[in-house]
């Protein structure tokens, strides 16, 4: 039986096993762990997910979606390539591909996934996800918050007798943070809170804000192969500058046949991340307060996720927390290794039958209550609060409030505000009353909350009407039919076969270098594409084989050549300059 952990993430997506009495990362068809949670279509109408899709990103941006897992559980959809998909197919064709590499990379048919999801995902994201898996055609019984797997793998990675930490999951476009009580063989999460709208793409998006700033843009005039070709320099130089002994670096790009640049360093980054690290310190504070433990008492600040390594965000954190927090050694692939782990208790698996970890509910639970017959707008009465320890189970008895009522409503929601239709509804049930004065006949009403993220509602009336029913997401929660006819329109995309990934990935990368350079450069990049496209139509694999590693090390090179003015001395020796001077 093989159970695999996968991390589908905003911005990159991995699988994990767990064998050999350890988690493992599983490769894909490139080798690669990581694949870039990206869709495409190309011009013949078939599909690519991965590495070959995020290099059509400038080229082909009509064609390409990126950052789909934002919208997870909403109507809102992609047009590509004349098509129309949901959030959820999106990323059931990443979930596909992760499968097909999990199969090929194990030799053996994938019986069921367990999945990392943000802690703060809600009722929606998270129907969205399961019904993502199962259009992949990948059966999941459980989902994982992202801090908690990272926090069961960095405790047994790191094992220590007891401990209490703060992990801090910083992604591409989600934020997670879970205060975790550890010790021997037990991981607690004590509480969770999160923003599922912040990560390193509203970096990005901050610094191409300032290179138009600094270069006269509109961001809003610019095309979308414009403004896609900023985010990537913007990303570019955020990673440079988190680099060991990176000080100042020049952004500097080709837009409309003119060299644009501008200066960024250390400050200038810092200074324009303050709105989103605020953001960062209002979701820390907010985790720590419901865990009621102080911060003093936190042994440790553990970072995870691809956007953690930023220099100015670590700095950011040591003077929040007066102590240097600790950079998870591989913090892109810490979820995923904890996941794996997950998959390894699932299977069951000897090594790992003493350990122990227990989960908490992210958002409050309850159903909608008026005070009188005067109170038209309902407020929530919790039964469940957030951070309850799973598996969760409250009781509350409810009162009629009209004379001679015969049935009482119960309209269920999950959410945090004082008003009921502010929350998310997730269901409603209803039971019959005896008539009798107002006040005199009640409802028992029963949540039982369990660690797959199941809500049971049973209702038991005054009368003696018993109600039970599991709460399903009523807008996520598709028939067998409505499943068939998604899963028949995916499986009508026609997979792209020729030429193979590897040579495709190859051939995109060349375009996108012909967009990004100018001159005698692009014309280098033109017979790049040429000679690839002449070799593939050969059918000759070994022109074919030659002609790649030679077109290889020349895109490379003409990377190196694309990238050059982000690292050239000027700013850096007018920034060494004004250091010398200050000094």
């Amino acid at each position: 039986m093989a159970i695999i952990g996968i991390d589908l993430g905003t911005t990159n997506s991995l699988v994990s096993v767990y064998r050999n009495g350890r988690p493992e990362l599983l490769p894909n068809e490139l080798g690669q762990y990581m694949t870039p949670s990206c869709v495409g279509v190309l011009e013949d109408g078939s599909v690519v997910v991965g590495a070959v899709a995020k290099e059509r990103l400038i080229t082909h941006p009509g064609e390409t979606a990126v950052s789909f897992k934002t919208w997870m559980g909403t109507e809102k959809t992609f047009s590509l390539g004349g098509r129309t998909f949901l959030p959820h197919e999106l990323s059931a064709l990443v979930l596909r591909k992760l499968a097909q590499s999990a199969q090929a990379a194990l030799g053996e048919q994938i019986d069921e996934a367990v999945i990392s999801v943000p802690a703060y995902f809600n009722d929606n994201q998270r129907c969205a996800t399961r019904l993502a898996a199962q259009l992949a055609g990948l059966p999941v019984k459980r989902l994982i918050n992202e801090p908690s797997a990272a926090a069961l793998f960095h405790s047994r990675a790191t094992p220590q007798e007891e401990r209490r930490l703060l992990v801090v999951d910083f992604g591409g476009g989600t934020l997670d943070v879970s205060v975790v009580d550890c010790f021997a063989n037990m991981v607690e999460i004590v509480a969770i809170a999160g923003n599922n709208r912040l990560g390193g793409n509203d970096i990005d998006r901050a610094i191409a804000d300032y290179f138009c700033q600094q270069t006269g843009l509109v961001w809003s005039e610019l095309d979308t192969q414009q403004q896609r070709q900023l985010l990537s320099l913007a990303e570019r130089g955020k990673t440079g500058l988190s680099q060991a002994g990176s000080r100042g670096c020049i952004l500097a790009c080709q837009l409309g046949g003119e060299t644009l640049s501008a200066p960024l360093n250390r400050e200038l980054l810092s200074g324009l991340c303050q709105p989103i690290f605020q953001q960062v310190k209002e979701v820390i504070v907010r985790g720590v307060r419901d865990s009621g433990i102080p911060i003093s008492a936190i042994h440790d600040v553990v970072l995870v996720g691809g956007s953690s390594q930023l220099g100015v965000f670590v700095d950011y954190l040591e003077e929040l927390f007066s102590k240097r927090p600790t950079l998870a050694e591989h913090p892109e692939h810490t979820v995923a290794l904890g996941v794996g782990l997950c998959a390894g208790i699932k299977q069951r698996d000897a090594q790992l039958q003493e350990l122990v970890m227990t989960d908490v509910c992210p958002f409050s639970l309850g159903v909608a209550t008026c005070n009188d017959l005067q109170d038209v707008n309902p407020h929530m009465s919790t039964l469940i609060p957030r951070s309850s320890i799973l598996p969760a189970r409250r009781t509350e008895r409810f009162y009629t409030l009209s004379p001679y009522q015969r049935r009482i409503r119960l309209s269920i929601y999950q959410g945090e505000n004082y008003y009921a239709a502010d929350n998310l509804l997730l269901g409603e049930l209803s039971v019959s009353v005896p008539p009798d004065e107002a006040g005199k006949q009640s409802v028992t009403v029963t949540f039982a909350y369990d660690i797959n993220g199941i809500l049971e509602v049973t209702a038991e009336s005054s009368g003696g009407e018993r109600r039970r029913t599991v709460i399903l997401n009523p807008r996520l929660n598709w028939s067998e039919e409505e499943i068939n006819r998604a899963l028949e329109r995916l499986n009508a995309l026609p997979d792209q076969s020729l030429p193979r990934e590897e040579d495709l990935l190859l051939l995109s990368r060349a375009e996108r270098l012909f967009a990004e350079l100018t001159d005698s450069r692009r014309e280098e990049a033109a017979d790049i594409i040429l000679r690839l496209t002449q070799a593939l139509q050969s059918g000759s694999s070994i022109r074919l084989a030659q002609e790649r590693e030679n077109l290889l090390l020349h895109l490379e090179e003409l990377e190196a050549w694309a990238q050059r003015d982000i690292w050239e001395p000027p700013f850096r020796d007018e920034y060494d300059e004004e250091d010398e001077e200050e000094i």
